[in-house]
């Protein structure tokens, strides 16, 4: 059984999230293996800042970005951005895995549903089928939502405080959006809802998607797979905790490709993971440093692995890449976060604070300005020293 170590298993996932390339004015915007398990599309420019972060340009004019890529409630019911092509057949990989998988996603919602005898599974299909028919032109989610709480009976509402009245469950509107064949407008705040052009099935459909064979075309976008290629070395339980599904689920789509490997770590014991039997040679060749510098967003994919015990060993440290609220960002080398980093913006000036965990160098310290520098004018911003 194949032994690396903590460095060598973060390197090999930040080489795989494609976090060293360059960027390259030709290369297209769908060119980034993070967009099979979706780059998540929470923040300021997040998740084009997140490609950008693995070499892929901002286009000069965004009508192309909203023709090459496509913006949808999925994994957690956080949006997430995915090559527009591959939306239908990310349709059918976010369907639940189970009614116990339907029931976990939608949280809260499950228990008074549960209780009036609606599986959750039938439940998501409902609500999915009247978004399908209220959103037949571009509507605001406020206007979406009120008229989807006027069709729906009670074990669909809640009564909710801040909003001092009674709408729909949060989870299964938005994650039945995507089944509807609906996406989220761009840059709209609050989300616009519209239908996806072209949408193929018209009417909503949360059949439980095959394990894929590891030769279709659509293998990639399976999200157990993904996982295991994106966040690998892992295991069932931290692909659970990602998805928020029973691990039961998971271990039943667990590939069958996969294999073992252990993950060595001088601060703690050695823990059993699991790779793509295609993704062992890159894992075992991660052995040299190539001192990559990348200022990651709070929600960056490297960040969204469930064992953060490995990414950042220390619990204070940890405890302040993921407080309960306001997440920084992560200044990353060779995949190992080394510290954090916030925006800070006034007028049309961005400075980026960023916090060490310990002494930088000249290198990396010149390499985080430099990003610094980048993020600026992503965001159409001067930067400000």
């Amino acid at each position: 059984m194949t032994t690396v170590t903590r460095a060598q298993a973060l390197r090999f996932r930040a080489r795989t999230q494609q976090l060293g390339r360059a960027t390259d004015p030709g290369r297209a915007l769908t060119d980034a293996a993070v967009l099979d398990l979706g780059v998540q599309a929470t923040g300021p420019a997040a998740y084009t800042w997140s490609l950008a972060n693995r070499g892929v340009p901002a286009p000069p004019d965004p009508s192309a970005r909203d023709r090459e890529l496509g913006l949808a409630w999925t994994v957690r019911g956080a949006p997430h951005a995915y090559r527009r092509a591959d939306l239908p057949a990310v349709e059918v990989a976010v369907r639940p895995f189970s009614e116990a998988d339907a029931g976990k996603r939608i949280f809260d919602a499950n228990r008074p549903l549960k209780q009036a005898g609606i599986p959750a599974v039938d439940a998501l299909t409902r609500v999915a089928a009247l978004l399908r028919e209220i959103v037949d032109e571009p509507r605001s989610k406020g206007e979406v939502s009120g008229r989807l709480t006027a069709e729906l009976p009670d074990p669909y509402l809640r009564w909710c405080r801040s909003c001092a009245t009674t709408h729909a469950y949060e989870q299964p509107f938005r994650l039945a959006a995507l089944h509807a064949g609906l996406e989220l407008a761009p840059d709209t705040s609050p989300p616009v809802l519209r239908r996806i052009d072209g949408w193929p099935r018209s009417r909503p459909d949360l059949s439980a998607p095959a394990v894929p064979d590891p030769t279709d075309d659509h293998a990639r976008l399976d999200l157990v797979r993904a996982c295991v290629h994106l966040l690998g070395p892992t295991t069932p339980e931290l692909v659970a905790g990602y998805l928020d599904a029973p691990v039961r689920d998971v271990r039943g789509r667990w590939p069958s490709d996969a294999v073992e490997v252990v993950v060595v770590d001088e601060d703690a014991e050695a823990s059993p993971g699991w790779v793509l039997a295609a993704d062992l040679a890159a894992l075992e060749s991660a052995t040299e440093p190539e001192s990559v510098v990348r200022l990651l967003g709070p929600f960056d994919l490297l960040l969204q692995a469930r064992d953060r015990e490995l990414l950042v060993p220390d619990p204070d440290r940890r405890a302040e890449l993921w407080p309960v609220l306001g997440r920084p960002g992560a200044v990353v080398v060779d995949g190992v976060p080394v510290g954090v980093w916030r925006p800070r913006a006034s007028g049309r000036r961005l400075r980026v604070l960023a916090e060490p965990w310990g002494p930088w160098g000249r290198s990396v310290t010149a390499r985080v300005r430099a990003q610094a520098k980048e993020l600026a004018a992503h965001r159409g911003l001067l930067w400000a020293e």
